[in-house]
């Protein structure tokens, strides 16, 4: 049974200047982090989800994936603890979102290759 989308139920990402060098040893650290981050199909469906949707609490995400929602909720883990997604608590759910900033951090970490 699908649920309706939260599409408000993330606070707006705090704004911060994406500064950094995109070579270096810190740069490569953080570029395997977001890589690995990234690096199972379900978590690349996850982001993409959320990137259409603009947010989603993890009941909508399980419905989207034939996964269980264990298993959705440790790819959720995944991606939040490598700061790709936040998770806004919304009363007894957890509404996530991207992190803006993060996929620019990663889109010129990548571009630099």
């Amino acid at each position: 049974m699908s649920r309706p989308s939260q599409t408000s139920c993330c606070q707006p990402a705090k704004e911060q200047a994406d500064l950094g060098p995109v070579e270096g040893d810190e740069a490569d650290e953080e570029l395997a982090t977001l890589s690995k981050a990234l690096g199972h199909p379900a978590r690349v469906k996850i982001v993409r989800l959320l990137l259409r949707r603009n947010a989603c609490v993890c009941g909508d995400i399980v419905d989207e994936l034939p996964l269980a929602q264990s298993t959705v909720s440790q790819h959720l883990k995944g991606l939040k603890d490598a700061n790709l997604i936040r998770g806004d608590v919304d009363g007894p759910r957890v509404c996530y979102c991207i992190e803006p900033r993060a996929l620019r951090r990663l889109r010129a970490l990548v571009g630099a290759l």
